[in-house]
């Protein structure tokens, strides 16, 4: 259920909705940056992406609870704009000529870290759509009256959905390519690790955020 959004812009934009929106937008782009490296976390390895994964889906869940399920579902949406924009200007970049002074070890580096297939690009994109719009409608579901028990919908509706980004990055993206069950495990496993451990103290961490940013907003009556 829906709740109001808090008493505050007189321009009908909350402080904290409008802080975490400009979060959201730039975690959108700064995940498929992290994913060219791969980290150790003792056993598990997994793609650095996932921290910047992991807070879309905080902030997703906190913009749910301050403001209700339609508003973090249009974030969701608008999330489009950047991910899509950056991607273009990825492709756009790197088809422009290197200046001639460039350290060629810095433009191979610069080409490897950018550059990807177009099917790694399609998977990204229907990955964060569908996984992002599951964890809002999950976590949203599962609110009951007085919205008690944030860090349990929290870590539920964040290894769900993270369990059906792996599934869908890692099928869109490598099927055919190579035998894909040890990477779908592996990073399934690491992913539903992190989204309980991060996942639910971080959910209390940004919607305390945002109702002190709303209280303390210049706007707040």
């Amino acid at each position: 259920m829906d709740t109001e959004a808090p008493r505050g812009a007189t321009t009908g934009v909350s402080l904290s909705l409008f802080v975490f929106s400009v979060f959201y937008g730039g975690m959108v782009c700064l995940a498929g940056i992290l994913g060219n490296k791969q980290v150790a976390l003792g056993p598990l390895a997994v793609e650095a992406g996932i921290f910047a994964f992991l807070l879309l889906v905080v902030v997703s869940s906190a913009v749910a609870e301050l403001h209700g399920a339609k508003i973090a579902q249009r974030l969701v949406q608008f999330g489009f704009i950047p991910l899509i924009a950056s991607i273009l200007l990825s492709l756009l970049v790197l088809v422009i000529p290197a200046a001639n002074d460039m350290q060629p070890e810095r433009l191979d580096a610069f080409n490897m870290m950018l550059w990807a297939t177009p099917r790694i690009w399609l998977g990204g994109i229907i990955a964060y759509g569908v996984s992002q719009t599951l964890n809002v409608l999950i976590f949203s579901k599962l609110k009951r009256e007085g919205g008690r028990l944030l860090w349990l919908r929290g870590a539920i509706a964040g290894v769900l959905s993270q369990i059906v980004d792996t599934l869908i990055f890692i099928t869109v993206s490598f099927y055919g390519v190579f035998p894909i069950g040890d990477l779908l495990l592996g990073q399934m496993l690491a992913k539903v690790v992190l989204s309980i451990v991060l996942v639910p103290p971080l959910i209390y961490l940004f919607v305390n955020l945002g109702r002190r940013l709303d209280r303390t907003s210049p706007f707040a009556h």
